[in-house]
């Protein structure tokens, strides 16, 4: 990767842009639809448990750490990171495809300013080596590191997707993956191809954790400069998900105490979750979505879901009525 860099450009997403619109049967439901196995998935309010193990990982690639440092809020304020990413994430999925098509010229606008060079030497970069977000190598690990922690999250504590509902979950993130600007051609052909890749990159040099993203991983992990705090058993569970490499590179704490803290959290997780009433299981993206294609609109828990989800009422770029009121 290092030596093979590959920008997105603005014609390359525009190619994406029409292969999307081109596979898309009815825009009003959007790039899945409510029968897709997308939508069965990423409806789940449980795949909250990933999250923090996907911001290690992309914090263990040299330019996302060193992207975040400069060009977003972490630091002070992780919340707003997870609501930028989820804002973005879930109008893709469950938007209309006008609104997935918005939210995806929003996020490569956004990529195309953020570019430098490395403050130090990490893993294989060298001080001074230059980075970018809009680059199809690193925007496939950061895609990966989302797709492989959701379904990390939702086998814990629901009936694991079948091999073959696993393969379909596959392709249909490629589409996703087509939004942030990754072509099908970067991703290996199937799921086995693809535990593979992520094997070979926690095994290379292409990953590599310094005081920066160990400083940031745990500033995340303690909700430092937010007022949302974390649990102890939260952490746990990250630490338990976190491969043993970057376990170890970013200091985790994780000895016994914090393997039966993450065990029990499973194991409750696993009895009570399943129970939750539709109405809050599912992510307020999904409820919208839902309402969208009844013709009705959002009721206020959908609303105040979204807040937590997406850090707003509504989806990004939602249609609105004659009256200026969103649909």
């Amino acid at each position: 990767m290092k030596n093979d860099t590959q920008s997105v450009s603005r014609v390359d997403i525009e190619r994406l842009w029409d292969s999307v619109r081109e596979q898309t049967a009815d825009p009003q439901a959007g790039i899945f639809g409510p029968n897709s196995i997308s939508w069965k998935v990423n409806r789940e309010s449980v795949l909250f448990l990933g999250a923090g193990r996907a911001a290690l990982l992309q914090l263990a690639h040299p330019w996302v750490a060193a992207a975040l440092d400069r060009h977003s809020n972490l630091r002070n304020d992780p919340l707003a990171r997870f609501h930028n990413t989820f804002r973005v994430v879930f109008t893709m999925i469950f938007g209309t495809l006008p609104q997935a098509l918005a939210a995806s010229r929003h996020l490569h606008h956004l990529h195309t300013r953020i570019k430098g060079e490395l403050p130090e030497s990490v893993a294989g970069y060298r001080q001074g080596s230059p980075y970018q977000a809009n680059e199809v190598n690193a925007l496939l690990w950061v895609y990966s590191t989302l797709l492989e922690s959701a379904l990390l999250a939702y086998d814990s504590v629901l009936p694991p997707l079948s091999p073959s509902e696993r393969e379909l979950y596959y392709t249909e993130s490629k589409t996703l993956a087509a939004l942030f600007g990754i072509p099908s051609a970067a991703f290996p052909v199937d799921w086995s191809g693809f535990e593979a890749y992520n094997r070979a990159m926690l095994a290379s040099d292409t990953l590599g954790v310094n005081s920066l993203s160990r400083e940031m991983a745990h500033r995340v992990l303690h909700g430092r400069g937010s007022w949302v705090p974390v649990p102890d058993w939260y952490r746990a569970l990250t630490a338990a998900s976190v491969p043993e490499r970057l376990r170890g590179e970013f200091a985790l704490k994780y000895g016994k105490r914090e393997e039966h803290a993450a065990a029990r959290a499973r194991e409750r997780l696993a009895k009570i979750y399943p129970r939750t009433p539709a109405v809050l299981r599912f992510v307020g993206p999904y409820q919208e979505a839902k309402a969208r294609l009844l013709a009705r609109r959002a009721n206020a828990l959908t609303l105040t879901s979204n807040r937590f989800w997406m850090g707003q009422p509504r989806m990004m770029f939602a249609e609105t009525d004659p009256s200026g009121d969103p649909l």
